[in-house]
């Protein structure tokens, strides 16, 4: 045989491979799914990621006929389920269901991360944005921020705020740099776990996301003293935002999104997206959104990425503003 001959057949079986292949990807997305979805969450049980993503995972069941697992694996500020799923197989059956946190934040929190934020996942879909609310104990001598930040004052570096999440974080480290106070800064693997040394009052405050704080708010646990965005909440009208009770210039709310590991194929990712879309829509989403103080938020994937790069800049100015060195 020759040379030519040889490289013909090389070319050949190339070419038969890459069209192989092609069928396959299409084979599996027209398939999708075949079998149970994992939908990772980054943070503990009763979280507002993990109640969304349990309401999510209804309506995909139904619409999908597959199942969907619900598997928290917090901790690390959400980097351990991050890393899980960007080392997962690109099969669209493992997906991550986060927020700013893994995705815009880390990366200016940590020195090292074990994953990339951009390159090790595809981005599918955008689920949802909110606001967090600071919140006391309702035994709390503090009635208000203005309270509150008085006495923060006058006994610097002795009160403290707890945070179970980079959004929470980040959110109390902006009202000590806004207000100009030093409070002391009480990490949690997330923050229903923070809430109950609240609770019991191992910590002073804390800023929360509105799913986890409006059923202590409402139960009478705790007293909720402001709003982190610029517009009050729904499910909160009578708390006003932290602008109104001083603090200037404070805005800072949280989002929900989709993403599966790099190299999962697009066909895949776009019905992934259809699901998670009309999940957004089912009634238990409807739910999750009116009684945790967020709106449903869905993107396409490219929309997602681009949203993704201009919200970590906006999350790096801050963190360096609020002069939180990368741990």
């Amino acid at each position: 045989m020759t040379k030519k001959n040889i490289h013909r057949r090389s070319i050949l079986a190339l070419s038969m491979g890459a069209v192989a292949l092609g069928f396959a990807a299409h084979s599996q997305a027209a398939d999708y799914p075949a079998k149970p979805i994992n939908f990772i969450v980054p943070f503990a049980a009763g979280s507002a990621t993990d109640l969304l993503a349990r309401a999510l995972g209804q309506s995909v069941t139904a619409d999908g006929k597959q199942s969907v697992i619900v598997d928290n694996k917090a901790g690390a500020s959400g980097m351990i389920a991050a890393q899980h799923v960007a080392k997962a197989a690109p099969d669209g059956y493992t997906v991550l269901i986060t927020t700013n946190t893994t995705q815009s934040a880390n990366e200016h929190l940590y020195k090292k991360l074990p994953y990339d934020p951009v390159k090790d996942f595809a981005p599918v879909t955008g689920l949802g944005k909110g606001g967090q609310v600071l919140v006391v104990n309702s035994a709390s001598a503090y009635k208000n921020v203005g309270e509150l930040l008085a006495a923060a004052k006058k006994m610097p570096g002795k009160l403290s705020f707890g945070s179970g999440s980079s959004s929470s974080r980040v959110a109390g480290e902006m009202l000590k740099q806004l207000a100009g106070v030093d409070i002391l800064h009480v990490p949690y693997k997330s923050n229903p776990l923070a809430i109950t040394d609240l609770l019991g009052g191992q910590i002073d405050m804390m800023i929360t996301d509105t799913s986890t704080g409006i059923p202590q708010i409402k139960s009478g646990k705790l007293r909720a003293l402001g709003y982190s965005t610029k517009t009050r909440s729904a499910q909160l009208p009578d708390v006003p935002t932290l602008e109104e009770a001083g603090v200037k210039g404070y805005d800072m709310g949280y989002w929900f999104a989709a993403y599966v590991p790099a190299g999962t194929p697009k066909e895949v990712v776009a019905r992934l997206n259809e699901l998670l879309k009309n999940a957004t829509k089912s009634a238990a989403a409807t739910s999750f959104y009116a009684t945790a103080g967020s709106v449903a938020w869905t993107t396409t994937p490219e929309e997602l990425a681009q949203f993704q790069a201009s919200d970590a800049l906006k999350w790096g100015k801050v963190i360096k503003a609020a002069g939180i060195q990368p741990e």
